[in-house]
């Protein structure tokens, strides 16, 4: 079994003018699942469980993996992982693209406890909220650095004007969210797509996982949508100061920022944008 790409091309009828007609090939972002499974403890005795199964864009499939597992507290870097395969197929012979097997290091005993909290639904009850804040708050220490220097304005004004150019998938198919990281500066680092984005923020984090890069306390994190709760809590546990999205963020996501302190951004346009918390870390002109 290959890989599947990114992109799937579909032919499409185009209703214009009163009439169908044949028009070119369409190109949809691919949805797969991939379903992540945990090896820990020595070698003779192994454990494995199934983790979670995702439904993503192929493609970064290891940044993901690894950005998953920090957000959760399994992983603390990139080291604690000794290997990532994609399992084989019923007849041994082919790997199976959507499945994949990670190998911890063998001394390293992953607290799978907190796994129930990814059951629960974050659809917006004050009550649950507030449970699943104080939860966070007894293993979520993000390392923000206390110098940090004040942004201006119209360096956030021009996050969304760099990223556009690097969103191929999204110029082709209209049909991913993007998630990139800046310096303090406004220079564009890195940035990953995919049909999910919280599967895009996790691609992220993982590859600066790998680049020796986390925690990002000097970093600016971008997101093309909605900022949504999961999306802040796992910016608080790669040190992210300043989250800047285009849409909206949650109300539950404007009180887990809230609560660390961290600097919230959202309805990013060309004209301006809205500061719901942080207000420390801008330039601010009155």
């Amino acid at each position: 079994m290959k890989p599947r790409g990114a992109l799937r091309k579909t032919a499409v009828l185009r209703w214009q003018a009163g009439k169908f007609s044949r028009s070119r090939p369409d190109s949809l972002a691919v949805e797969e699942p991939l379903e992540l499974r945990l090896s820990w403890g020595p070698p003779e005795q192994a454990q494995t469980r199934s983790l979670i199964t995702t439904l993503r864009t192929p493609g970064a499939d290891y940044e993901l993996a690894l950005g998953w597992l920090f957000s959760e507290g399994l992983i603390q870097s990139a080291q604690d992982v000794v290997k990532m395969t994609y399992c084989l197929g019923k007849n041994k012979l082919e790997q199976q693209y959507n499945i994949l097997q990670i190998r911890l290091q063998p001394g390293l005993l992953p607290d799978l406890s907190r796994m129930e909290r990814s059951s629960v639904s974050h659809g917006g009850c004050g009550l649950c909220g507030k449970r699943e804040i104080e939860q966070l708050q007894q293993h979520l220490k993000p390392d923000f650095t206390s110098d940090f220097p004040a942004v201006q304005p119209e360096l956030i004004l021009n996050l969304p004007l760099q990223a556009r150019p690097l969103q191929a998938l999204f110029e082709r198919s209209g049909g991913v969210h993007a998630a990139a990281l800046f310096n303090l500066s406004g220079e564009l680092l890195s940035l990953q797509e995919d049909i999910g984005r919280h599967n895009a923020v996790d691609k992220l984090i993982g590859a600066a996982l790998i680049a020796g890069q986390v925690p990002l306390r000097e970093q600016i994190l971008f997101l093309s949508g909605r900022a949504g709760f999961e999306l802040i809590q796992k910016s608080l546990q790669a040190s992210l100061p300043i989250v800047v999205s285009v849409g909206a963020p949650s109300s539950l996501a404007l009180e887990l920022a809230q609560s660390y302190g961290q600097t919230l951004i959202g309805f990013l346009r060309e004209e301006g944008f809205n500061l719901y918390s942080g207000q420390e870390r801008l330039q601010l002109i009155e």
